[in-house]
């Protein structure tokens, strides 16, 4: 075989590799990116992350929810705490009543949900995935010193450690405004921005009068 025709054949052959690599690249959904961080052990293959074009919801519900749902849960934990305790005055634990029976109910919501979209239902540690962060949550140290706290010192930690968990619940919240498709999540969210951000000025007040 002379050098021009192998030169020939081998351009041929590039070019029949490239078309394929090119059909490959353009397989993906329009708006279908991967999930940023989509953690590797997560239930599920991660093309049932990808809801179809045309369904109501999209990634950012999907992701709201799965990683709400543990942020309020331990709300919920938090709340629970407080209120076992004896000695803790009653406007807090008035507070911590109106946590936990505004939250226990959104976690229900939130699952009936993913479950309806036939999405994960378990729990999710967003707390390494870049753009899908589960801000202000308490460490196990921190809970188990709420635990231990008693009194004044009980109050005080259980107030700072929820101000800057309803605040994390906020920007999380106010991203699946922006990034949501889901009606229903969208209209929580914007719940959750209201009733959390006036929950945090009142705990501010409490506070600042310890």
């Amino acid at each position: 075989m002379n050098t021009k025709i192998r030169t020939t054949m081998i351009t041929a052959a590039l070019a029949a590799s490239l078309g394929l690599a090119g059909c490959a690249t353009n397989s993906t959904p329009v708006g279908g990116n991967t999930m940023p961080g989509m953690p590797h052990g997560s239930s599920g293959p991660v093309s049932s992350m990808m809801p179809d074009a045309n369904a109501d919801h999209n990634q950012a519900d999907i992701m709201f929810a799965r990683m709400m749902i543990p942020h309020h849960a331990q709300a919920v934990e938090m709340s629970d705490i407080m209120l076992a305790k004896s000695d803790i005055p009653a406007d807090v634990t008035t507070l911590a009543t109106r946590i936990k029976a505004a939250q226990a109910p959104e976690i229900e919501q939130m699952t009936g949900w993913l479950k309806a979209w036939n999405q994960p239902t378990g729990m999710m540690d967003g707390t390494t995935m870049p753009g899908h962060s589960m801000g202000g949550m308490v460490d196990a140290e921190g809970i188990e010193r709420l635990k231990s706290a008693a009194g004044t010192d009980a109050v005080r930690l259980f107030l700072t450690q929820m101000i800057g968990h309803h605040e994390g619940a906020i920007t999380m919240a106010k991203q699946e405004i922006s990034a949501g498709k889901y009606p229903e999540a969208t209209d929580l969210c914007r719940a959750i921005v209201t009733s959390q951000a006036a929950e945090i000025v009142e705990m501010k007040s409490l506070l600042a009068g310890l």
